[in-house]
């Protein structure tokens, strides 16, 4: 399961045939094509949620530990956002990819009466993705230097 793709909801509707059936459960996409005919529960329940999410079906029926690890042979990839995707996309073609914003060369460094220890501030930063959309919303963030 290390080597995986990013599958989006876009790409897994379209996998909702009996010959090419795909469906996602808790964010993992499985293609249980060659499965359909062994499935205790008929070919039928599969067909139904094929090319969906179907991790609500998945759990109502409450299927066994083996049933679960059964699943990692038909392993595909990760569930995704068409977004998260396409910032995938753009963070791995990158040159040079990098999560982590740029600061400055200077810091405000307070000091604090009580200690000795020092808070840096870190400037409000914004990480986009290649097209300039904003990955996560700027967090306040300091750090205690000893």
């Amino acid at each position: 399961m290390d080597n995986f793709k990013l599958v989006t909801l876009e790409e897994l509707k379209k996998h909702n045939k009996p010959d090419d059936l795909w469906i996602a459960i808790e964010g993992k996409v499985y293609n249980v094509t060659k499965f359909r005919n062994e499935h205790p529960g008929g070919e039928e329940t599969l067909d139904e949620v094929g090319g969906l999410n179907a991790t609500v079906q998945f759990n109502e029926v409450g299927h066994s530990q083996e049933a679960k690890q059964m699943l990692k042979k038909y392993y595909v990839g990760h569930l995704v956002s068409g977004e998260e995707s396409a910032a995938q996309t753009a963070i791995s073609t990158s040159p040079t990819p990098s999560l982590l914003p740029q600061l400055p060369e200077t810091t405000t460094t307070l000091q604090s009466e009580q200690s000795q220890s020092s808070i840096v501030a870190i400037p409000e930063t914004v990480v986009t993705n290649a097209t300039g959309k904003a990955l996560a919303p700027p967090a306040k963030q300091c750090c205690v230097v000893a």
